[in-house]
Protein backbone atom coordinates (compact mmCIF):
# COMPACT_ATOMS: atom_id res chain seq x y z
CA UNK A 1 0.00 0.00 0.00
CA UNK A 2 1.43 3.42 -0.89
CA UNK A 3 2.47 5.81 1.88
CA UNK A 4 -0.20 8.24 0.70
CA UNK A 5 -3.09 5.82 0.99
CA UNK A 6 -1.67 4.21 4.13
CA UNK A 7 -1.67 7.58 5.88
CA UNK A 8 -5.28 8.21 4.91
CA UNK A 9 -6.34 4.79 6.16
CA UNK A 10 -4.36 4.73 9.41
CA UNK A 11 -3.88 8.24 10.76
CA UNK A 12 -7.09 9.62 9.27
CA UNK A 13 -9.43 6.61 9.19
CA UNK A 14 -12.59 8.63 8.69
CA UNK A 15 -11.31 10.71 5.78
CA UNK A 16 -13.98 10.77 3.10
CA UNK A 17 -12.08 9.71 0.03
CA UNK A 18 -13.26 10.33 -3.48
CA UNK A 19 -16.19 8.04 -4.22
CA UNK A 20 -15.27 6.01 -7.27
CA UNK A 21 -16.02 2.52 -8.49
CA UNK A 22 -14.28 -0.03 -6.25
CA UNK A 23 -12.48 -1.68 -9.19
CA UNK A 24 -11.24 1.68 -10.44
CA UNK A 25 -10.01 2.55 -6.94
CA UNK A 26 -8.16 -0.77 -6.63
CA UNK A 27 -6.50 -0.21 -9.99
CA UNK A 28 -5.45 3.33 -9.17
CA UNK A 29 -4.18 2.21 -5.77
CA UNK A 30 -2.19 -0.65 -7.30
CA UNK A 31 -0.56 1.67 -9.82
CA UNK A 32 0.23 4.28 -7.18
CA UNK A 33 1.66 1.64 -4.84
CA UNK A 34 3.82 0.27 -7.64
CA UNK A 35 5.28 3.66 -8.52
CA UNK A 36 5.98 4.58 -4.89
CA UNK A 37 7.76 1.27 -4.31
CA UNK A 38 9.77 1.56 -7.50
CA UNK A 39 10.85 5.09 -6.59
CA UNK A 40 12.41 3.69 -3.43
CA UNK A 41 14.37 1.16 -5.46
CA UNK A 42 15.78 3.20 -8.36
CA UNK A 43 15.87 6.74 -9.82
CA UNK A 44 12.55 8.12 -11.00
CA UNK A 45 13.85 8.89 -14.49
CA UNK A 46 14.84 5.26 -14.98
CA UNK A 47 11.35 3.98 -14.15
CA UNK A 48 9.25 3.19 -17.20
CA UNK A 49 5.50 2.88 -17.48
CA UNK A 50 6.07 -0.79 -18.25
CA UNK A 51 7.92 -1.18 -14.94
CA UNK A 52 4.86 0.21 -13.17
CA UNK A 53 2.51 -2.05 -15.14
CA UNK A 54 4.57 -5.15 -14.38
CA UNK A 55 4.74 -4.32 -10.66
CA UNK A 56 1.02 -3.52 -10.42
CA UNK A 57 -0.08 -6.34 -12.76
CA UNK A 58 -2.18 -3.87 -14.74
CA UNK A 59 -2.60 -3.66 -18.50
CA UNK A 60 -1.25 -0.79 -20.60
CA UNK A 61 -4.66 0.24 -21.92
CA UNK A 62 -6.00 0.37 -18.36
CA UNK A 63 -3.13 2.60 -17.28
CA UNK A 64 -3.68 5.06 -20.10
CA UNK A 65 -7.40 5.19 -19.40
CA UNK A 66 -6.49 6.84 -16.08
CA UNK A 67 -3.14 8.57 -16.58
CA UNK A 68 -1.10 10.11 -19.37
CA UNK A 69 2.31 9.06 -18.00
CA UNK A 70 4.18 8.26 -14.78
CA UNK A 71 4.37 11.94 -13.82
CA UNK A 72 0.60 12.20 -14.07
CA UNK A 73 0.28 9.15 -11.82
CA UNK A 74 2.68 10.63 -9.26
CA UNK A 75 0.92 13.99 -9.18
CA UNK A 76 -2.51 12.37 -9.01
CA UNK A 77 -1.49 10.48 -5.88
CA UNK A 78 0.00 13.65 -4.42
CA UNK A 79 -3.11 15.66 -5.25
CA UNK A 80 -5.34 13.16 -3.42
CA UNK A 81 -3.04 13.10 -0.41
CA UNK A 82 -2.66 16.86 -0.06
CA UNK A 83 -6.38 17.49 -0.48
CA UNK A 84 -7.15 14.86 2.13
CA UNK A 85 -4.71 16.29 4.65
CA UNK A 86 -5.85 19.86 4.04
CA UNK A 87 -9.51 19.12 4.63
CA UNK A 88 -9.17 16.40 7.27
CA UNK A 89 -9.89 18.57 10.33
CA UNK A 90 -12.97 20.10 8.74
CA UNK A 91 -14.27 16.72 7.62
CA UNK A 92 -13.70 15.29 11.09
CA UNK A 93 -15.53 18.18 12.73
CA UNK A 94 -12.39 18.81 14.80
CA UNK A 95 -13.10 21.09 17.77
CA UNK A 96 -9.55 22.25 18.52
CA UNK A 97 -8.00 25.52 17.35
CA UNK A 98 -5.78 23.66 14.89
CA UNK A 99 -6.00 24.81 11.29
CA UNK A 100 -3.98 21.90 9.88
CA UNK A 101 -3.20 18.36 11.15
CA UNK A 102 0.52 19.03 11.42
CA UNK A 103 1.17 16.23 13.89
CA UNK A 104 -0.42 13.60 11.64
CA UNK A 105 1.32 15.01 8.57
CA UNK A 106 4.74 14.98 10.20
CA UNK A 107 4.18 11.47 11.59
CA UNK A 108 3.63 10.40 8.01
CA UNK A 109 6.86 12.06 6.91
CA UNK A 110 8.79 10.10 9.54
CA UNK A 111 7.27 6.83 8.34
CA UNK A 112 7.86 7.78 4.70
CA UNK A 113 11.49 8.91 5.02
CA UNK A 114 12.70 6.71 2.18
CA UNK A 115 9.97 7.87 -0.16
CA UNK A 116 10.49 11.54 0.77
CA UNK A 117 14.18 11.17 -0.07
CA UNK A 118 13.30 9.50 -3.37
CA UNK A 119 10.87 12.29 -4.18
CA UNK A 120 13.53 14.93 -3.50
CA UNK A 121 16.01 13.05 -5.68
CA UNK A 122 13.46 12.75 -8.48
CA UNK A 123 13.39 16.50 -9.05
CA UNK A 124 9.61 16.54 -8.55
CA UNK A 125 9.62 17.97 -5.02
CA UNK A 126 9.00 21.57 -6.09
CA UNK A 127 5.98 20.57 -8.17
CA UNK A 128 4.63 18.68 -5.19
CA UNK A 129 5.18 21.60 -2.85
CA UNK A 130 3.38 24.03 -5.16
CA UNK A 131 0.45 21.63 -5.30
CA UNK A 132 0.56 21.21 -1.53
CA UNK A 133 0.57 24.95 -0.84
CA UNK A 134 -2.60 25.46 -2.85
CA UNK A 135 -4.45 22.66 -1.06
CA UNK A 136 -3.11 23.61 2.38
CA UNK A 137 -4.11 27.24 1.89
CA UNK A 138 -7.67 26.26 1.00
CA UNK A 139 -7.87 23.98 4.03
CA UNK A 140 -6.53 26.63 6.40
CA UNK A 141 -8.89 29.25 4.99
CA UNK A 142 -11.79 26.88 5.57
CA UNK A 143 -10.70 26.40 9.18
CA UNK A 144 -10.54 30.17 9.65
CA UNK A 145 -14.19 30.29 8.61
CA UNK A 146 -15.10 27.52 11.07
CA UNK A 147 -13.24 28.66 14.19
CA UNK A 148 -14.22 31.49 16.58
CA UNK A 149 -10.64 32.76 16.48
CA UNK A 150 -10.69 32.69 12.70
CA UNK A 151 -13.85 34.76 12.68
CA UNK A 152 -11.84 37.62 14.17
CA UNK A 153 -9.69 37.74 11.03
CA UNK A 154 -11.21 40.21 8.54
CA UNK A 155 -12.74 38.29 5.65
CA UNK A 156 -10.59 39.96 2.96
CA UNK A 157 -7.44 38.88 4.84
CA UNK A 158 -8.29 35.22 5.35
CA UNK A 159 -7.21 34.05 1.91
CA UNK A 160 -3.90 35.93 2.08
CA UNK A 161 -3.14 34.73 5.60
CA UNK A 162 -4.08 31.16 4.72
CA UNK A 163 -1.72 31.14 1.75
CA UNK A 164 1.08 32.65 3.86
CA UNK A 165 0.59 30.10 6.62
CA UNK A 166 0.56 27.26 4.08
CA UNK A 167 3.92 28.49 2.82
CA UNK A 168 5.19 28.78 6.39
CA UNK A 169 4.14 25.19 7.08
CA UNK A 170 6.09 23.91 4.08
CA UNK A 171 9.14 25.96 5.10
CA UNK A 172 8.83 24.56 8.61
CA UNK A 173 8.64 21.07 7.14
CA UNK A 174 11.85 21.60 5.13
CA UNK A 175 13.62 23.03 8.18
CA UNK A 176 12.54 20.04 10.25
CA UNK A 177 13.60 17.48 7.64
CA UNK A 178 16.95 19.17 7.05
CA UNK A 179 17.62 19.09 10.82
CA UNK A 180 17.01 15.34 10.90
CA UNK A 181 13.44 15.43 12.24
CA UNK A 182 14.72 15.97 15.78
CA UNK A 183 11.55 17.51 17.20
CA UNK A 184 8.46 15.36 17.69
CA UNK A 185 5.48 15.80 15.37
CA UNK A 186 3.46 17.03 18.36
CA UNK A 187 6.08 19.70 19.08
CA UNK A 188 6.02 20.80 15.44
CA UNK A 189 2.24 20.96 15.55
CA UNK A 190 2.37 23.24 18.57
CA UNK A 191 5.11 25.39 17.02
CA UNK A 192 3.16 25.89 13.81
CA UNK A 193 0.02 26.91 15.66
CA UNK A 194 1.95 29.37 17.78
CA UNK A 195 3.00 30.94 14.48
CA UNK A 196 -0.59 30.96 13.25
CA UNK A 197 -2.19 32.44 16.36
CA UNK A 198 0.73 34.34 17.84
CA UNK A 199 0.32 32.69 21.24
CA UNK A 200 1.46 29.62 23.12
CA UNK A 201 -2.06 28.16 22.89
CA UNK A 202 -1.67 25.68 25.77
CA UNK A 203 -5.05 24.13 24.95
CA UNK A 204 -4.48 23.70 21.23
CA UNK A 205 -4.53 19.90 21.52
Amino acid sequence: MSEIRRLVRTHLPHFKREKVDARVRRTRDALGDALVNLMQEKPFDSITVQDVLDRANVGRSTFYSHFTDKDDLLMSDADEFFEGMAMALSRHGDRSDRVFPVEEFFEHLIEAKTFVAALRNSGRMNDNMELAQGHFARGIERRFAELPKGAMIPLPERSVRAFAHAGALLSLMKWWIDRGMKETPEEMDQLFHRIVWGTSLPGVR
